[in-house]
């Protein structure tokens, strides 16, 4: 197996698809406006993540899991990730993403998109029953950036051969300790503290940077 020449990480919602998935399940439970409210809030940094989606998952207590088939019928892939996927793989590269989101959407959507590896939150059930509850540790802002520096020691790369692509403020501490961090479709103060600020919501944008 010839070794990876440098990794691409993506956030998921609102970067590689255009949905954010919570709003999306609560939608299924008639609390869409109310949680997207707060999903905002926590993209800006306003509040902490994990006492954000910790709250926002309560409002998905009883909702049937099979809401995820009519979930990931409404999941639309960003512009250009095809694309993207392709040039980082012709390159001799891997794409990871690592996502606030849950693993019972993203383990259908990733391996459609052809990404390599993946990490996100999962989602208590019970008796065919969301519980209202996050099962296990979450992923936040801390828990990207350690994903992408162990990812990248596993594939025997340094910093400097990774970039960190994404739009909320958990998004920012992986940006910081990738080789390049890009703001996408990204919230004010991602922007500002990204290296590079991609403003068409296209990720075939991306491509010029890759190595």
């Amino acid at each position: 197996m010839t070794a990876a020449r440098f990794l691409v990480v993506l956030d998921a919602d609102s970067t590689l698809i255009r949905n954010e998935v919570i709003e999306l399940l609560a939608d299924e439970a008639g609390r869409g406006p109310e949680v997207q409210a707060a999903t905002e809030a926590a993209m800006r940094g306003e509040v902490d993540f994990a006492a954000s989606l910790r709250s926002r998952v309560s409002v998905l207590r009883g909702v049937s899991v099979d809401a995820y088939d009519r979930v990931l019928a409404r999941i639309e892939p960003t512009p250009g990730v095809h694309e993207l996927v392709t040039a980082v793989h012709d390159r001799g590269g891997v794409v990871g993403v690592v996502s606030g989101g849950f693993h019972e959407i993203l383990d259908h959507v990733a391996p459609a998109l052809g990404i390599d590896r993946w990490r996100a939150n999962r989602l208590q059930a019970s008796d065919g029953a969301l519980t209202g509850l996050v099962d296990g540790d979450i992923v936040d802002a801390a828990a990207k950036a350690a994903s992408l520096t162990e990812w990248a020691a596993e594939l025997g790369l340094a910093p400097h051969a990774t970039i960190a692509i994404g739009d909320g403020a958990n998004d920012l501490q992986m940006m910081s300790v990738a080789g390049l961090g890009l703001a996408f479709n990204a919230k004010p103060a991602v922007r500002v503290a990204a290296n590079l600020v991609i403003h068409a919501q296209d990720l075939a944008e991306v491509i010029p940077l890759l190595p």
